[in-house]
């Protein structure tokens, strides 16, 4: 019992303590050494003590421009009070002197007076300081070492405190470990709403680590990876979250850029060290958040060079996940928004067996994911979610989140009890367009010609059969816009010529306006103009619906091109120009015609957005007349209330 304590107490000795008790002996040595403990005093002091014949000895050190006096056993009986009782070995006084003085003809004049064989010639010597010059030296080299521990014992606890790490430690993953045992909420799959395939295959390999005899007794193999592949917003993150709280399983969550360092082989090394505790926790998970940022294809990267640090660990990446060793119960999953940029060894079969695409939610998910955000909000009674959801086409989960929590401090800052269906109208405004800037100050020249050219926008839109039916137009100031228009669009998987060049006339509804208004145009169109000239070169690069390129495409949707060049011919280079030229004007003629034929309603608009600065799609409908696709929102369950579609 007795030697168990023993061997408790050494173990908690502190090192450091040695280098404390060292330095302190040293320092003790110095000060209390020979030549310390003297007391300094002045030549009058020293002559006066000299007449008595105190003095058994005075020496002159040169080398220090002092004068050592040593009391005989009078002197120090007779000063016993003042001076103390000193070592006989060690001069009882001291003062300094400069290099003129003359101690021969000071201590001579002196001690004139007194007998001869009571006077004291001075003696000149040169003084080596042992201690002083070790610890001049010896200082240094324990301050370097004691920091030097300090600094390798910081880095050791910030590399999670594993033994034998030191400095290298730097080289250990960055992982995060959740397991059942993790505090914090935790998220499961209720938690995530929509993406119902997704959440069948995601389901599908947690139940894969829960019971993997069900699969394995057919001959089967457990994935080794699933790639999480999709746009910003969608849920890819989230997904994973709830993995690590069904699974019942470590879950190691890890960013890509985490792998990614200044020093050369720490990435390769954090990826042994992550597999390496992966395998002895198996079975597991492995996530690896925003994987592009060291999957990149090798060969592309900046600089071109061959030594590069994000391919070295990329290479270790595949390694692992399918080298010569196994990883037998290790699971991989990633997410990427950039999968085209990815390498292709990475992207095979064995290393990620399956893509899991997460899409933009649908109108029936963006419902689902309204329901989940709005579980904390206030809402007014009878707010109809299914609206929510039609207003939003084209929003990612995470936008449906940010418009949720605008809403919520939009009704705060009317100080409302509760949030109603017109805050949630204002949230996607905010976030769509921007805020409103009423009190932007704007010409009444400028104010009609953004009214013309909104006009413009919703008359053109409103005839056009395959154009984006119109929720509202406003002149209101928002953001960086001087107008907007609300349009719903279609949520379709393919689009017809027929649909794009409808929706091309429309963006250029407001210039065409503006030039048959005014016989001029303005500046304010530049955003039209970029989107249509986007839409005309994917039509005739990418679509191929020219009749004079054909059947064509020059688009590369793998991102593997490494053409230095295009992959066309100059001459083909002016087709392109020319055919995109020639569509963009069509468009622009089909926009001309449309508000010539119109041109009363067209003016009746303008002046209404003069008038109300908001006006909706009942405002058109009595002055158009009823839109064509018009039964396409009664089917979506839009009616006219209140100057609003709802």
């Amino acid at each position: 019992m007795n030697e168990t304590k023993k061997n408790n107490t050494f173990k908690k000795f502190n090192p450091y303590w040695g280098w404390v008790i060292t330095f302190a002996v040293l320092l003790a040595f110095y000060l209390f050494s020979d030549s310390a403990g003297s007391k300094e005093t002045q030549w009058r002091e020293v002559r006066e003590i000299l007449t008595k014949g105190y003095v058994e000895k005075a020496e002159v050190i040169t080398n220090r421009n002092r004068v050592d006096i040593y009391l005989n056993e009078r002197g120090i009986d007779a000063y016993k009070e003042e001076f103390g009782k000193r070592r006989v070995t060690a001069p009882q006084l001291y003062f300094n002197i400069d290099r003129e003085w003359k101690a021969d003809d000071k201590f001579k004049d002196a001690q004139e007076n007194i007998a001869e064989e009571n006077r004291v010639e001075p003696i000149y010597n040169e003084e080596s300081d042992i201690w002083g010059g070790i610890l001049s030296w010896t200082i240094p080299i324990l301050l370097i070492i004691v920091f030097w521990m300090f600094i390798m014992r910081g880095v050791t606890k910030g590399a999670g405190g594993s033994g034998g790490g030191g400095i290298f430690s730097v080289g250990k993953s960055k992982a995060q470990l959740f397991d059942k045992n993790s505090a914090g909420k935790r998220i499961t799959f209720n938690d995530v709403a929509g993406l119902e395939e997704a959440k069948v295959e995601i389901k599908e390999i947690v139940d894969f680590l829960k019971n993997p005899a069900k699969y394995t007794a057919l001959g089967g193999k457990i994935p080794k990876g699933a790639l999480l592949v999709g746009p910003p917003g969608t849920g890819k993150t989230l997904l994973a979250k709830a993995v690590a709280g069904e699974a019942n399983v470590p879950f190691f969550s890890m960013s890509g850029s985490d792998f990614v360092e200044m020093f050369v082989g720490v990435g390769a090394s954090r990826v042994r060290d992550l597999f390496k505790q992966a395998k002895e926790k198996a079975p597991c998970i492995v996530f690896i958040d925003e994987i592009d940022a060291v999957g990149r294809a090798r060969g592309k990267n900046v600089g071109w060079s061959s030594n590069d640090e994000r391919e070295n660990t990329l290479n270790q990446l595949l390694t692992e996940m399918d080298g010569f060793g196994t990883n037998s119960g290790v699971i991989i999953l990633a997410a990427t928004n950039r999968a085209d940029i990815l390498d292709k060894a990475l992207m095979r079969a064995g290393r990620f067996d399956r893509q899991i695409h997460v899409d933009l939610p649908e109108l029936k998910e963006r419902q689902e994911i309204f329901h989940v955000h709005l579980r904390e909000i206030k809402l007014a009674d009878g707010l109809d979610i299914s609206f929510l959801a039609k207003q939003t086409p084209g929003f990612s989960g995470a936008d449906i989140a940010n418009v949720c929590n605008e809403a919520a401090l939009i009704a705060a800052r009317k100080n409302k009890k509760s949030v109603d269906r017109q805050d949630f109208l204002d949230a996607i405004d905010r976030i769509i367009a921007g805020l409103e800037k009423k009190s932007k100050i704007i010409s009444k020249e400028e104010k009609r010609t953004i009214a013309y050219h909104e006009a413009g926008h919703a008359t053109v839109s409103w005839l056009l059969e395959h154009a984006s039916p119109l929720l509202k137009v406003t002149i209101i100031p928002r953001g960086r816009s001087l107008g907007a228009a609300w349009y719903l669009p279609e949520e379709r998987q393919i689009t017809t010529t027929e649909q794009m060049m409808d929706e091309m006339a429309a963006a250029l509804g407001g210039r065409a306006s503006e030039e048959l208004t005014f016989g001029k145009i303005s500046t304010g169109a530049i955003s039209d103009l970029e989107k249509i000239t986007k839409m005309a070169y994917a039509m005739v690069a990418y679509f191929g619906m020219s009749e004079k390129i054909g059947n064509m495409s020059y688009y590369d949707s793998a991102g593997q091109d490494m053409m230095f060049g295009k992959p066309y011919s100059e001459k083909t280079a002016e087709l392109l120009d020319t055919e995109a030229k020639r569509i963009i004007d069509d468009a622009y003629r089909m926009a001309k015609k449309i508000l010539t034929e119109y041109n009363e309603g067209l003016k009746q608009v303008a002046e209404l957005l003069l008038e109300k600065e908001v006006i909706f799609s009942e405002d058109l409908e009595k002055i158009l007349g009823k839109r064509k696709s018009m039964a396409r929102l009664e089917e979506l369950g839009f009616t006219n209330t209140d100057n609003k579609i709802v």
